[in-house]
């Protein structure tokens, strides 16, 4: 049977591991099919693309960064014209504002008496000019790195909890698209588009994705629903698989790899064939990439 993995992460953006690397791990882990997903950024695809062994099958795709009412709230994109006006617009204003974000957070860490730089942080990133669709992306595990490597946090999630993360010392929000707006403007450059780990909403009341948002995004264009993730637990990924249902929405799986930040888990969820091509059918910014 052959296995998908709908979401995945390089060191374009938060992973660990370079394009090359994630499609030759994804292999190791028996996979037929991925879809590089780095945040808010197309800039994987070329060496990815490169890096294809023979009968296996990239998806060109992305992470977008939307919020709602103050939480946040991912789409895996795939598919999509990174050209296409809108989108692209969009796209450099999030990433110029995640690069001034992360900058204000450095401050902030310096004022706090934490020992790290912005010029490490671009390191720890890789990061090229925001304004480029091929940049890479700054995020706060990018921080988080530098937090530990400066000695003032245990690990990465100690470094969010104590530092980084919503109501930390040293947080500062960011711009973000709306989720419906988003979904259309993925829709209008040829893409298709998931709800990630919608269990796993950073602010929200609940923790989760407000049904009545997942309502308006289908409406909207949004093909599918990732209810298999790491993050959920079994009543999450049964709530969210009936709300797929419900919705008239594609189940979707994922590992939401990120290299060793996540234990190398690619193929740790993945998402049937047959929802995979109904997932892509409606698909025309950009082909399948084929090894």
């Amino acid at each position: 049977m052959t296995r998908i993995d709908l979401h995945s992460h390089s060191s374009v953006s938060d992973g660990t591991d370079t394009p090359a690397e994630v499609i030759a791990y994804a292999v190791d882990a028996g996979l037929d099919v991925l879809a590089l997903t780095d945040h808010d950024t197309v800039g994987g695809w070329a060496e990815a693309a490169r890096h294809l062994p023979a009968g296996f099958t990239l998806v060109p795709g992305m992470e977008l960064s939307c919020a709602y009412q103050g939480s946040s709230v991912h789409l895996v994109c795939y598919l999509f014209d990174p050209e296409s006006p809108g989108l692209a617009g969009e796209l450099r204003r999030v990433r110029h504002d995640r690069a001034t974000r992360a900058e204000e957070m450095v401050e902030k860490l310096q004022e706090n008496g934490v020992d790290l730089t912005w010029e490490r942080v671009l390191e720890i990133a890789g990061a090229g000019h925001p304004e480029h669709a091929d940049a890479n992306t700054i995020g706060r595990p990018h921080l988080a790195r530098a937090v530990v490597e400066a000695g003032a946090a245990k690990n990465v999630q100690d470094a969010f909890d104590r530092w980084i993360g919503s109501g930390g010392p040293a947080y500062v929000s960011r711009y973000a698209i709306d989720p419906v707006r988003a979904v259309r403007l993925v829709r209008e450059a040829g893409g298709v588009c998931s709800l990630a780990h919608p269990a796993r909403s950073e602010g929200a009341t609940n923790g989760s994705v407000p049904v009545e948002l997942a309502e308006r995004m289908v409406a909207a264009g949004l093909g599918g629903i990732e209810a298999d993730h790491p993050s959920h637990n079994r009543p999450q990924t049964k709530l969210w698989r009936g709300i797929a249902g419900d919705l008239g929405a594609v189940v979707t799986g994922s590992s939401d790899d990120h290299g060793s930040l996540t234990g190398h888990r690619l193929g740790a969820r993945t998402t049937a064939p047959e929802a995979f091509e109904e997932l892509i059918a409606p698909a025309t910014g950009t082909p399948l990439l084929k090894g």
